[in-house]
């Protein structure tokens, strides 16, 4: 059923007057006529006795309107659920995100969000292990890999450039790699699920699959900031993306290893949510208000 003839008809029925009606909803007379000529075909009976001089509610038409004006309440009601015609968009967001992440670009900017928006309430769950957002009912989630899963839409924040750095007190203790192979003799700090990637050479293009080639002794963990704070303490060498670390750079605590060498992936930073999910009103201020507000270090694509 066309609502938009629905509303038409309450107006008509109210104000008695097709012309009037159409006016106040943008509607030329032959055009909400026309509209009001659907309804009635529609429904099968005829909603008004019109006349050149007048126009009266038929009996028919007298028994729909408080039908008519309970599907127009039910519209209402549903898209004010997903915050459409209510400037207080509402309800609770379930948002999964990395921890390290979060820690350092979402929850500084937190206030700011609930501050513009104090009807939504955030369930935030953050992990750098990855959850199942379908299975764990998250409205959002914020991840950084190589998009795979068909399952899934969402909007790319940045490039996830991922380097090894180690800090300059290990490197002057076991000294710096030339090369990948050298990588064995070190001590490497690897995140829990990592999978292997082309570490190639941006001088002559050799690639090696990084870890899984070389032998080495390692550390196994599954959170970002542990890493990061384990190899600025001295711990080893470890692979990172550059939001990570980029302060600890800036600073000196954590120096390149292999600068010359990159990683031959597609990683990014996504915002991602079920195919089959609605995008509501409380998804789409939440993704607009952190693209907007993250500030995304410079060299997050160098």
């Amino acid at each position: 059923m066309d609502t938009s003839g629905v509303r038409l008809f309450i107006m008509t029925a109210e104000t008695l007057n097709i012309s009037a009606a159409g006016k106040s909803l943008g509607l030329a007379p032959s055009v909400a006529s026309a509209r009001l000529s659907k309804l009635e075909l529609y429904l099968g009976a005829d909603l008004f006795h019109r006349s050149t001089r007048k126009v009266s509610l038929s009996i028919e038409g007298t028994e729909f309107l408080p039908y008519a004006r309970e599907i127009i309440a039910q519209e209402d009601a549903a898209l004010a659920a997903l915050g459409r015609g209510n400037k207080q968009v509402s309800g609770t967001l379930r948002f999964a995100s990395s921890s390290t992440f979060a820690q350092l670009f979402i929850a500084p900017i937190l206030p700011k969000f609930t501050n513009k928006y104090p009807q939504i309430n955030l369930e935030l769950k953050l992990s750098d292990t990855q959850m199942n957002l379908i299975d764990g009912g998250y409205d959002l989630a914020l991840r950084n890999y190589v998009a795979e899963d068909s399952s899934l839409i969402g909007r790319k924040l940045a490039n996830d450039t991922r380097i090894l750095c180690a800090s300059p007190d290990y490197i002057k203790a076991q000294g710096m790699p030339k090369n990948p192979s050298d990588l064995k003799c070190h001590q490497l700090l690897l995140f829990a699920s990592n999978k292997p990637r082309k570490l190639v050479s941006t001088i002559n293009g050799n690639s090696y699959a990084f870890p899984h080639d070389l032998g080495q002794s390692t550390v196994i963990c599954d959170d970002g900031s542990s890493i990061r704070i384990a190899a600025k303490a001295g711990l080893g060498i470890c692979m990172s993306s550059i939001w990570n670390v980029h302060t600890e750079l800036k600073e000196g605590s954590l120096v390149r290893v292999l600068p010359e060498y990159k990683y031959d992936d597609n990683a990014a930073v996504w915002l991602v949510y079920p195919k089959s999910n609605v995008l509501t009103a409380k998804v789409r201020v939440f993704i607009d208000f952190l693209i907007e507000n993250i500030q995304v270090p410079i060299t997050w694509d160098t």
